[in-house]
């Protein structure tokens, strides 16, 4: 696979390349209720990286079709940003933070149409159950429209645009419930308008570019607009159009989108919904309901989907990647020096497992990369272990991060507690009192002054120019082993 030099112009040129590139399979004839949630988890408990799947002969859906695991694999990833083709997933981490060091933000460009006003059904004609909403696990309370989508936002104060990954239940054909978690920057705004008693004026995209969806996925500073960020990633501005109702920015080559609003006071139960960290974590509640009253969407169109669940999922391997490459480049930013790796662990749910590799150079190092890592924006939210190590051992190899926290880490001397951090209600241990959890940092790093003065033990293994001199001499019987 070579590196794309012009970014894909829409989801389906993305589809074409995977397709191109041997990480594309198609599915005919599974049923949206439950059947395409369990094939996203046989399969991406089947393998590391496994395909994206691309739903297709939907029964009693003809023409549309559902697509789960965009970017779930490293050549995807690398097809979505632009990057060389990657032989381990750390390239992909190395790329993004080469990139984010001359990194720009480009805002979209506007435009008059685009392929996503091929059809629009308005008002009495709005029927969002029209598409093939998959239910995606047995004890969820509904189905789930907005999985791996994008809600769109206009901050009332500042006029910058928000758009943020939440989840989406359809309670009839013309209203479907919102949930956000605290303190999430689509909530404060939501919470901006509810205060002023106005309504709320939401769009929920879930057929998008997938760049978009590592831009709304993933937690960026307040102001910058996920349309800017993903447009300095593609290297060229987004295409938006004005939706009809409140003027936001729709992007022009979207595969779906609803518009509506929130009504002050207007909320209804949701949930309940088996998310990321593997759990039913939070309690049906009462939430938001977006009254939809226009729906727009291309001809045959695709709904994206990401089924979350006990991972691996068919998109926390993405966000582990791509926290991975973000973490890094806030922890630098913020001035921290010898950082050899950043890797965040699907065992974690992409956000509870975080370990920063660095190569040590004064004494109190391992735990500024540890403090930096566990309260950087990118890192904060339902964090759990930040574990910090030194640069002979690979972030990404959870054996080779055990051996070093079992081997090199006092549990009295190495591990601290911070409590009251964020967390929120998809935590499966979240203190409903205070909305915080806490989080350890363990600095499984050798003591620096022991590696000053010499008195740490060697590690027991063969030199690499003896493991390469002894590798090229018996190739011949290795390879057969």
């Amino acid at each position: 696979m070579m590196t794309n030099h012009t970014p894909h112009a829409d989801l389906r040129e993305f589809l074409e390349r995977c397709d191109a590139a041997g990480e594309l399979v198609r599915m005919k004839g599974v049923h949206w209720d439950l059947e395409m949630g369990a094939i996203a988890e046989i399969v991406n408990h089947k393998r590391a990286e496994a395909p994206a799947i691309l739903f297709e002969d939907i029964p009693d859906y003809p023409g549309m079709r559902v697509l789960s695991g965009a970017t779930n694999s490293s050549k995807r990833l690398a097809i979505t940003l632009g990057f060389p083709e990657p032989a381990h997933p750390m390239d992909v981490v190395q790329a993004y933070r080469n990139r984010m060091k001359t990194f720009q933000p480009i805002p979209p460009r506007e435009v008059e149409t685009g392929s996503i006003f091929d059809v629009v059904d308005r008002d009495d004609d709005v029927n969002v159950l029209k598409f093939p909403v998959p239910k995606l696990h047995e004890l969820d309370g509904g189905r789930y429209i907005g999985t791996h989508d994008q809600v769109i936002m206009r901050d009332p104060d500042e006029g910058w645009i928000n758009l943020g990954t939440y989840r989406v239940m359809v309670h009839d054909e013309k209203s479907v419930g919102l949930w956000m978690s605290p303190g999430k920057q689509g909530r404060q705004i939501r919470q901006k308008y509810t205060d002023r008693g106005q309504p709320t004026p939401v769009l929920i995209c879930v057929g998008m570019d997938p760049l978009m969806f590592l831009a709304s996925g993933n937690e960026l500073k307040w102001g910058l607009s996920e349309y800017d960020y993903a447009g300095g990633h593609r290297g060229a501005p987004f295409e938006t159009v004005r939706s009809e109702l409140y003027g936001l920015p729709m992007p022009a080559h979207a595969e779906i989108v609803l518009e509506g609003e929130i009504m002050p006071g207007d909320d209804k139960i949701e949930g309940p919904f088996g998310e990321f960290t593997g759990y039913y974590a939070n309690h049906p509640s009462e939430q938001p309901v977006v009254r939809v009253r226009r729906v727009y969407h291309r001809k045959n169109p695709i709904l994206t989907m990401a089924s979350p669940m006990r991972p691996p999922s068919d998109f926390n391997f993405s966000k582990c990647v791509m926290k991975s490459g973000m973490i890094w480049d806030e922890i630098e930013s913020a001035g921290l020096a010898g950082v050899k790796g950043v890797w965040v662990h699907e065992a974690g749910a992409a956000r509870m497992f975080n370990v920063i590799s660095i190569k040590q150079a004064f004494a109190g190092h391992a735990k500024q990369a540890g403090l930096l890592a566990a309260g950087c924006q990118s890192g904060s939210y339902m964090g759990r272990y930040v574990v910090v190590v030194d640069d002979d051992v690979d972030p990404s190899d959870m054996f080779d991060v055990m051996w070093a926290i079992c081997t090199r880490a006092d549990p009295a001397q190495d591990i601290d507690i911070i409590r009251r951090a964020w967390s929120g209600p998809l935590d499966p241990i979240y203190d409903s009192a205070s909305s915080t959890n806490s989080r350890a940092i363990i600095d499984a790093c050798r003591p620096f002054e022991r590696i000053k003065n010499g008195s740490f033990p060697p590690v027991a293994r063969g030199s690499k120019e003896l493991i390469a001199q002894v590798e090229a001499k018996f190739a011949d019987v290795l390879k057969k082993i």
